[in-house]
């Protein structure tokens, strides 16, 4: 059996192959996005785009794909490209060992990209994504907070309009609404904070893991429609 042939009996030839000539940018490759990039890895996606500027952390092993004891101190990008070649060697990886800002959002060309995943933490760069993917309609899923978490099964995905409970969507929505960007797909979590918010966030391996494979779920599934 080949690699492609249980995801075939589900989807069919054409639809992988509809796959394997898509493009995907993930911004931000850490509990939650290295988690988008297997799920986008093990589906046979033709090129991905990984954007992160953070080298592997001791603190970070216990939720990221990319952190084991031989990956630390090396770039996330890095360590994710050989692990999406060793899924699918077929697959075109380009790394890029940057932050995304406002000021190098040029950098990024992101109208060549067939979907947008961001996964990074910074609110002026989730704002700045959201709002030129909508202004140039670009499929993007983003996904919200999942630190101070302990309950997978309260993700769920929706567009911002129609979150609750969480605070970084409660900010996304005020902001995105000044800049009448009027629609964005979210994996967010009802659940309340655990911890209160601090410096140093708590997490788990499960939720951003979950939040992770859901936004790559729903990339994929927007893409073979």
């Amino acid at each position: 059996m080949s690699r492609y042939e249980r995801l075939e009996l589900l989807i069919g030839k054409e639809k992988v192959d509809k796959l394997k000539s898509s493009e995907i940018i993930i911004f931000g490759l850490g509990g939650v996005g290295s988690y988008v990039c297997e799920t986008i890895a093990r589906s046979f996606v033709g090129k991905i785009t990984l954007v992160d500027y953070d080298k592997v952390t001791e603190s970070n092993i216990n939720r990221q794909l990319c952190a084991l004891d031989s990956t630390v101190g090396r770039y996330k990008t890095e360590v994710m490209a050989e692990r999406i070649h060793l899924i699918s060697p077929e697959t075109e990886v380009k790394i890029i060992n940057k932050r995304y800002t406002i000021e190098n959002r040029s950098e990024f060309d992101l109208n060549k990209y067939d979907y947008v995943v961001d996964a990074i933490d910074t609110i002026s760069a989730k704002i700045d994504i959201a709002k030129f993917c909508f202004e140039n309609e670009i499929p993007l899923i983003s996904v919200m907070g999942t630190g101070n978490k302990l309950h997978p099964e309260l993700l769920q995905i929706s567009d911002i309009n129609k979150t609750s409970v969480c605070p970084l969507c409660k900010v996304m929505r005020r902001e995105l609404k000044k800049r009448n960007v009027k629609k964005l797909t979210v994996v967010y979590s009802t659940e309340e904070p655990k911890v209160k918010y601090s410096d140093v966030i708590s997490s788990c391996a499960f939720v951003p893991a979950a939040a992770g494979v859901m936004a790559g779920s729903r990339a994929i599934n927007d893409l073979i429609g």
